[in-house]
C-alpha cells in the first residue's frame, strides 16, 4: 500500500462542529472511500493554526483519482464547504506533505 498526507486549512472557531460531522460520517460516503482503495484514513488538527493533517493509504489498484467525480464526494463538500477553505467547486484547498519519516 501506499502512504498518503495532505493539508487542509481549518476555519476558525470552527473545530467543534468539524469533528461533529466526521463523527457522523456518512455511511456511503464511508463506503464509497473504501471501494476505491482508501485505508487507514486519520485527520489531525493543530489548534495552534488550525491546520488538518491528513495521512491515508491507498492499495495498489486503487481508484481514489476518481473520488472527486463521485456524487457523494461532491455532496460532502459542499456539507463542509462552510467550515473549511475551499475552491470553487467546494473540494478543500490541499496541500501535499512530503513524508520525512516513517517506522512500521
Amino acid at each position: 500500500m501506499k502512504r498518503t498526507g495532505f493539508a487542509m486549512q481549518l476555519k476558525e472557531g470552527c473545530e467543534a462542529e468539524y469533528k461533529k460531522r466526521h463523527d457522523e460520517l456518512w455511511p456511503e460516503l464511508a463506503k464509497a472511500l473504501s471501494e476505491a482503495g482508501v485505508r487507514d484514513y486519520v485527520i489531525y488538527l493543530d489548534p495552534k493554526t488550525n491546520v488538518l493533517y491528513a495521512s491515508q493509504k491507498v492499495t495498489e489498484h486503487n481508484t481514489a483519482d476518481q473520488l472527486p467525480e463521485s456524487p457523494i464526494v461532491r455532496k460532502w463538500w459542499a456539507f463542509m464547504a462552510d467550515l473549511m477553505e475551499t475552491n470553487p467547486d467546494d473540494s478543500p484547498v490541499v496541500w501535499d506533505l512530503t513524508e520525512m519519516f516513517y517506522l512500521d
